[in-house]
């Protein structure tokens, strides 16, 4: 079994610059950019955390709040919220910044799962993830619901054995 591992140990920060080859014909960062530089983000942080090969697996709900513009600064954070046998969840967080005007603000947040994996693309035992602040052990909590409800969505989980959603709903 690997050794359990800290939240802080799998943070990454990754910047980019926002390029007239990134953006759309409203010079603003195409979404599928954007989603492109996350997958790569999260995914540094779960190799951090599992020092393994990882595939990526889900991604969550990801909405776009406030448009990227040409010559922003993007700033992406992730960290891995909870490991389980072989996924680790990864939350991530994206601010734009534009330098000349003084300005930041937080556009994207997201969960990612990835899944780690041997040589052979077969799915591998992670390190257990060891909270550490009180935001680490409230992500780590939830990060269980969270998990249910994306396998009862894919179908691979029986919604009646989702206990951790229907606590949520105080259902029998």
């Amino acid at each position: 079994m690997p050794k359990p591992k800290k939240a802080h140990e799998s943070e990454v920060t990754m910047t980019e610059m926002v390029l007239p080859n990134d953006t759309n014909t409203l010079n603003n960062l195409m979404g599928g950019r954007l989603l492109h530089w996350m997958d790569i983000c999260a995914a540094i942080s779960a190799q951090r955390h599992s020092n393994r090969i990882v595939v990526t697996a889900s991604v969550d709900n990801v909405s776009f709040s406030e448009p990227i513009r040409l010559g922003n600064i993007v700033t992406m954070k992730a960290r891995v919220t909870r490991s389980f046998n072989s996924s680790m969840e990864v939350f991530l967080e994206v601010w734009a910044e534009d330098i000349p005007a003084g300005e930041r603000l937080s556009t994207n947040r997201a969960f990612y799962t990835f899944v780690a994996v041997d040589q052979n693309g077969r799915p591998i035992e992670v390190p257990e993830l060891i909270p550490e602040t009180d935001e680490d052990n409230e992500l780590f909590a939830s990060a269980l619901r969270r998990r249910q409800l994306r396998l009862v969505l894919a179908g691979r989980m029986n919604p009646g054995d989702a206990t951790e959603l229907k606590a949520l709903f105080d259902l029998p």
